[in-house]
């Protein structure tokens, strides 16, 4: 009985662990005027603070080979200068900041695979 109750025991373990996806398997870079994130899975939620002077560009730059996407850029709780929620494809473009100040780029995968950027250009 104990043999059998050992052998379900670990084939129950085995299909959990094997069932179970990570939150992000990838790389990730973020400072002031950028984030970077490269993903093979992005299950979670992640942001990073940008420092932004009025008339600067944040290039945007999204890959999706998987899954859906969201992201948010936004001044504390002003509404938000760029957003998009469930993407399935690729884009890059650029969003004019008018006002200087520090913008939150919040971007949440699920089931994702690509990459992600977001970087501070000058308008100097």
């Amino acid at each position: 009985m104990k043999k059998i109750i050992t052998i379900f025991s670990a084939i129950f373990l085995i299909t959990s662990l094997t069932a179970c996806s990570p939150d992000f398997n990838g790389s990730r870079t973020g400072n002031d005027k950028q984030l970077i994130m490269e993903y093979t899975a992005f299950n979670t939620t992640d942001s990073q603070d940008l420092v932004v002077e009025a008339g600067d560009t944040i290039h945007t730059e999204i890959v999706i080979e998987d899954g859906q996407l969201s992201y948010k850029i936004q001044k504390n709780d002003d509404e938000p200068i760029a957003e998009s929620e469930g993407i399935f494809f690729s884009v890059d473009y650029d969003v004019e900041v008018e006002e200087s100040g520090t913008y939150t780029v919040t971007v949440t995968g699920e089931k994702t695979k690509g990459s992600v950027k977001f970087v501070v250009e000058s308008a100097e």
